[in-house]
């Protein structure tokens, strides 16, 4: 097999780049991934790969892909990192300690249903030991470098994750989260992360750091990637028993946004904390200058009830997790345990149950007046870090400076919140800043949302690899490749579900009816409430129906949130033509409402009231 030239810049390991590619044979999943094990080795230094998989172990991967179609396999191809303490059947997981390491035989959950989306995995990637660390320098392995700048720190846990995804050897990777591992490497590297609600994705498979605390979280270059991996990663899991059903339905997401401008919640000045750092302070100011002005309004909020239950998560008795998750070793072999993490673990054998129950009603009587303070706005956006640390400086000082780059992060989890890093503005001397948008526990689709917004205020940067801006509202429609797609239910205009089609960059395009040969009923449960629209030649009639111009390449993120039994099929208009549209299985339709005589969605929704 002939290698493939090296990809020029991040967005070609994008999901839609990636997949045109394919579907036009411009290369194969078996050269790109040659080609990433190529440049894999010009980033050696960069201490990013616990367990780079060779050629022999990702065979039955792509031999897998025969399998698949492309079109029904939303992830065909795309190769993905993974957090080495989360498990891959037949490779070791090290959690960064060889005297811990044990090779599973079972993949994790989330990693199987992303390989049976199609994903391929690259490999296992470096990690603060134990995931105990926001930093990246607490591994045997070698510290993690950064992708924009060697001298500075990663960020972590998720190190190699991070810095996998910012130096194009993957298009999406898994981390973890625990007090901001998810978060901290996508705004040092910039990335979106994804730390979701606590048990939207399964912990199966995932070594613990504080199991009652922990999340899987994705790493990747722009909103519409994250949400096809989150799609295909959520969904409950019964064998875990922090598993919970997403009450809004595993791809719904109608948390649509509120009408003009949107009202989100900020720190008070007096409260922020830069550590000094004027490049970062002025990067957070520009941020929220290019956000006024793409019509984002901000209220201040007090942040001390968030910074208190901060505290909580290390001078509190949750390190007592820490230690039962690295139990015999740290009382068996405390000193195969690196000296930073040890140091953090080793007293958590000593809370009593007492300190634990004392905790635990301070955190609850807290998340009532932040929970108070968030029903007041659309959510709330914090700098990710306060500062970014060289490697050195971090060696210094590791744990004071660790609990530094926390002060934005640590009260997450531990209020049961969700939340989005994103990049910001860029600082003057060219480094990463990234932001924080967070909300209430399964808020994680609404945050989505509202990051695509900031990505398209504050278009991405050109950065480690070359990165090319995502397009603006302001980029003209005739300027891009676009798709027609009729709606005619919850995507209308005005209707739950519309801002998914705004948020991709979609324009309307008209107003029409089907032929008349459809029928539409009205689908069990919700909110939102949806339709179906089947064909019936002999018993149909014209339906209201509206048709939108999607841009190409956010077609396929915007297809992938169709829940069943819903899909995308043909579907004729009134003047003979045929547009890719909403349509249902026929099978739907035996427990719902058929509401064909209203003409339309809008007049079955005007009757109700």
């Amino acid at each position: 097999m002939s290698i493939i030239a090296p990809l020029k810049n991040v967005t070609d390991m994008g999901f839609d780049a990636l997949r045109t590619a394919y579907q036009t044979g411009q290369f194969t999943p078996e050269q790109v991934m040659q080609d990433i094990r190529r440049r894999a080795t010009e980033f050696d230094t960069y201490n990013i790969w616990i367990h780079l998989l060779s050629e022999e172990e990702q065979a039955t991967y792509l031999k897998g892909l025969q399998y698949k179609d492309m079109d029904s396999h939303p992830l065909w191809g795309i190769p993905f990192a993974i957090k080495d303490n989360i498990d891959l059947a037949g490779i070791p997981t090290t959690a960064a300690c060889p005297e811990f390491a044990y090779t599973p035989a079972e993949t994790a959950q989330v990693v199987q249903q992303l390989i049976d989306a199609g994903a391929i995995p690259v490999g296992k990637t470096n990690l603060d030991q134990f995931a105990t660390g926001i930093n990246g320098t607490r591994s045997p392995y070698g510290a993690g470098h950064n992708a924009f700048d060697f001298d500075y720190v990663s960020g972590g846990s998720s190190a190699g994750s991070s810095t996998a995804v910012a130096l194009g050897l993957a298009s999406f990777s898994l981390g973890t989260d625990t007090a901001g591992s998810g978060r901290i490497p996508a705004g040092f590297n910039n990335l979106i992360g994804v730390k979701p609600s606590i048990g939207l994705l399964s912990a199966k498979g995932m070594l613990p750091a504080c199991r009652s605390l922990d999340c899987m979280t994705i790493f990747a270059y722009n909103t519409d990637d994250a949400n096809t991996a989150l799609a295909v990663a959520e969904g409950y899991d019964i064998r875990d028993g922090y598993s919970r059903p997403n009450p809004f339905d595993n791809q719904a997401r109608h948390y649509g946004l509120r009408q003009g401008k949107l009202t989100v919640g900020v720190i008070p000045s007096s409260q922020l904390k830069f550590y000094g750092d004027k490049g970062y302070q002025k990067a957070y100011s520009d941020t929220l200058a290019k956000l006024s002005e793409a019509g984002f309004h901000f209220k201040e909020i007090d942040f001390s009830p968030f910074d208190e239950v901060a505290k909580l998560l290390y001078e509190g008795p949750w390190v007592a997790e820490r230690y039962l998750a690295t139990q015999p070793l740290i009382d068996d072999n405390p000193e195969a345990v690196f000296p930073a993490v040890r140091e953090i673990i080793a007293p958590g054998g000593k809370p009593p149950a007492t300190a634990l129950f004392k905790a635990q009603y301070r955190i609850n009587d807290l998340k009532q007046i932040c929970l108070a303070q968030l029903a007041g706005v659309d959510c709330i956006l914090t700098p990710t870090a306060g500062t970014h640390f060289t490697i050195e400086e971090m060696l210094a000082e590791p744990i004071k400076r660790n609990s530094e780059l926390g002060y934005y992060t640590n009260f997450m989890n531990l209020l049961d919140f969700a939340a989005i890093a994103v990049p910001g503005v860029m600082t003057e001397a060219g480094m990463p800043f990234g932001i924080t948008l967070f909300g209430p526990t399964f808020s994680d689709r609404r945050l989505l949302s509202i990051a695509n917004r900031v990505q398209r205020a504050i278009p991405l940067n050109k950065g480690a690899l070359d990165m090319t801006a995502v397009p603006t509202n302001d980029t003209p429609v005739g300027q891009t490749d676009t798709i027609d797609v009729m709606v005619c239910g919850a995507h209308l205009s005005g209707q739950p579900l519309n801002w998914q089609l705004s948020e991709h960059g979609a324009q309307l395009k008209v107003q029409t009816t089907t032929a008349t040969s459809y029928r539409m009923y009205a689908l069990a449960g919700g909110p939102p409430y949806r339709p179906g629209l089947i064909l019936d030649a002999e018993q149909g009639q014209a339906i209201e129906v509206e048709v939108w111009s999607v841009p190409s390449a956010h077609f396929g993120s915007f297809v992938a949130g169709i829940p069943a039994p819903l899909g995308i099929g043909k579907v004729q208009l009134a003047d003979g033509s045929s547009v890719s549209g909403f349509i249902c299985e026929p099978y739907a339709i035996a427990d719902a409402t058929d509401i064909t005589h209203f003409g339309g969605w809008r007049s079955y929704l005007a009757s109700l009231k």
